[in-house]
């Protein structure tokens, strides 16, 4: 377990246009429904104090809607994270609940920042190509939403799976994941007719530079 919304944002401007990256001193340690996209809340620029009141404003009002949108997915009654996971690799072989094993993307979010992060998981490699994590929640349910929090490297996700109680896998998204920054990428689709308890993300990461982390994923739902 860990130790410690369509949607698009991240806390620092200059984060959403680099890749992500690992400080080297700390690496031993530490077609189907689209999903959307959420707005992001606009960021004040590194310059002189902001002369426009209206602007600055709007600026706080988009930054403190989105808060309430995350708190209001975070505590979702009807959201379960998960309780168990794994993964096609993991950065340093990481295992069990070590940082950046796939059991970082277990529990609730607790990544606060865009960027490297031991508290979420990474593959073994940036740009490595096809990457999975499955993760495994506390109940079966009729499902009808996945939703991953991507900390790093977003953008990378290119199938989302839920798989019934007989353990066959059903696709429920497949395409183009437009996620940048700290955010969730929300899939919607209908709510199955089967229930199910488990969920399979796999990520292209070479289609974003830089290292891909996963900090969260909750799966949404209802049982009837």
């Amino acid at each position: 377990m860990k130790m410690r919304f369509p949607i698009v944002c991240c806390f620092l401007a200059i984060a959403v246009f680099s890749a992500c990256k690992k400080d080297s001193t700390r690496e031993s340690s530490v077609a189907q429904p689209s999903a959307p996209a959420m707005p992001a809340p606009a960021a004040s620029a590194p310059t002189a104090p902001a002369t426009d009141a209206s602007a600055d404003a709007s600026a706080k009002m988009a930054a403190a809607e989105w808060a309430m949108k995350q708190n209001e997915i975070k505590t979702d009654p009807n959201g379960q994270w998960a309780i168990q996971a794994s993964a096609s690799s993991t950065y340093g072989d990481a295992q069990g609940v070590a940082s950046f094993s796939a059991n970082q993307a277990t529990g609730a979010p607790n990544v606060d920042t865009y960027g490297d992060n031991g508290a979420a998981w990474t593959p073994k490699t940036p740009d490595g190509g096809i990457e999975w994590l499955d993760l495994k929640y506390p109940k079966p349910v009729h499902t009808s939403e996945v939703r991953i929090r991507e900390s790093c490297g977003s953008g990378s996700v290119i199938k989302v799976e839920v798989f019934d109680e007989q353990g066959a896998a059903h696709s429920v998204w497949q395409g183009n994941d437009s996620t940048t920054g700290l955010n969730y990428f929300v899939v919607k689709f209908p709510t199955t007719t089967f229930k199910s308890d488990r969920v399979k993300i796999t990520l292209a990461t070479n289609v974003v530079p830089g290292w891909n982390e996963i900090d969260a994923v909750q799966l949404v739902g209802s049982d009837q």
